[in-house]
């Protein structure tokens, strides 16, 4: 029996006991009246079934008008989420509680936002025609969604609504968009003015920009997780730059190859690495924040795979790399090999996201509630809430980890 969680909430901080205590006692009791419903996390379903809590990697297929959509306990793609003909996905970003994709749309100049429980399309944003839409970000907290859009100007979503409250002018064909932690500034590339645009999200103002220098065209950006460096990939100059958040200025540029076509960028959870995708040398760059030095680099094998974007797992002990040439590689972090492939069509961009669920257990007619719990096998989930709602004990998880698990709640019933 795996372990329990949130028992009886009167005893809910004492463990297991022995054979004669009461938990043995409570269970011999619970055996007769307790109702158990099983909760498995994460499976392999077909679409459009209720997703499983797990993790999983939402990937925009440009060439496919629609996003794959990974089981990372698996490395297999699960899902298929049309946007239709010509959409051009090009973006996509996960909400921080795990419920929903946001994916710009390059041929529609819109947004689609998805259902992560059904992997449904449940809303499109449009934006105005020929936005041309490129990179998206979710705020901290899951309220704003920015969006930069060639025409020169970033867009500001309100989650609630799923409307454009708000856009700020740029000019320069803005493409990469980040935000910083505590979700007071967004940093933005902006291609044609080889520079970065720091954004107060309080006033939706900018209120720096930060020259690269001419011909660098910068691409895309990501922020350390303690908000004090932001990396920029820099297509022009075949290198990163790492700007300091306290002065907005660039502190030191990473040489990369020549002709390495720098694209997507990511950051280690724990700040320590770097990730590049070289584009034209069709290779993963791995880089030392402490000593801003290129440690490695990853062969994506193919000579034309053409990697774009990347993204960290939440334990960063795995690296999901979108290769333009039609497939997602798996690095393995630790030794800086490809451990799986995943077929996609023609991939640009990759998000990871732990997609929450919630199950019940519910007493039989002529009972009432007293209590309950949930039975867990395998690591303890991110997030776990237990409750009673009405005649039920309701289980609420979100698994942030690769592997499965079980959450089997029970209710503990009593007489009416």
């Amino acid at each position: 029996m795996g372990s329990a969680v949130s028992e009886v909430p009167e005893r809910s901080s004492r463990g297991h006991e022995g054979a004669g205590g009461w938990w043995a006692q409570l269970r011999a009791w619970v055996a007769v009246c307790a109702v158990p419903v099983s909760l498995v996390m994460p499976v392999a379903m077909a679409t459009p079934a209720i997703a499983a809590p797990g993790t999983f990697a939402y990937v925009a297929d440009f060439g496919g008008d629609g996003v794959s959509v990974i089981d990372t306990g698996t490395n297999t793609v699960i899902a298929t989420i049309p946007l239709g003909a010509g959409s051009g996905p090009n973006g996509v970003a996960v909400s921080p509680n795990g419920t929903r994709v946001y994916v710009t749309e390059v041929g529609g100049d819109e947004v689609s936002v998805i259902d992560t429980g059904t992997n449904t399309v449940i809303a499109t944003i449009p934006l105005g025609v020929g936005s041309d839409p490129n990179g998206v970000a979710v705020s901290p907290n899951g309220t704003r969604v920015y969006v930069t859009e060639n025409i020169g100007e970033v867009s500001v979503i309100d989650t609630g609504t799923n409307t454009v409250i708000a856009t700020i002018n740029l000019g320069g064909a803005p493409n990469g968009v980040a935000v910083s932690p505590n979700g007071t500034r967004v940093y933005v590339t902006e291609r044609a003015g080889d520079e970065v645009s720091v954004i107060d999200t309080g006033t939706n103002t900018v209120i720096a920009t930060i020259n690269l220098g001419a011909g660098i065209i910068p691409n895309e950006v990501a922020v350390s997780p303690n908000g004090t460096r932001v990396y920029v990939t820099e297509v022009g100059g075949d290198e990163v730059s790492v700007i300091d958040t306290g002065t907005n200025t660039v502190i030191a540029t990473i040489p990369l190859g020549a002709f390495s076509d720098p694209w997507g960028v990511a950051v280690s959870p724990n700040g320590t690495r770097v990730y590049v995708a070289e584009n034209g040398d069709h290779q993963v760059a791995v880089i030392d924040t402490g000593t801003n030095t290129v440690i490695a680099t990853i062969p994506l094998g193919a000579p034309t795979s053409f990697p774009q974007g990347v993204a960290v797992s939440s334990n960063g002990t795995l690296l999901y790399v979108a290769e333009n040439i039609g497939e997602v590689s798996v690095i393995d972090t630790a030794t800086n090999g490809v451990v799986a492939t995943v077929p996609s069509d023609s991939p640009v961009e990759v998000a990871l996201g732990s997609v929450p669920a919630t199950t019940a257990a519910t007493c039989p007619a002529g009972s009432v509630l007293t209590g309950g719990g949930a039975e867990l096998t395998g690591p303890a989930p991110s997030e776990l809430t237990n409750k009673p709602v009405g005649d039920s004990w309701q289980v609420s998880a979100q698994n942030k980890a690769l592997q499965a698990i079980t959450l089997t709640p029970y209710a503990v019933c009593a007489p009416a």
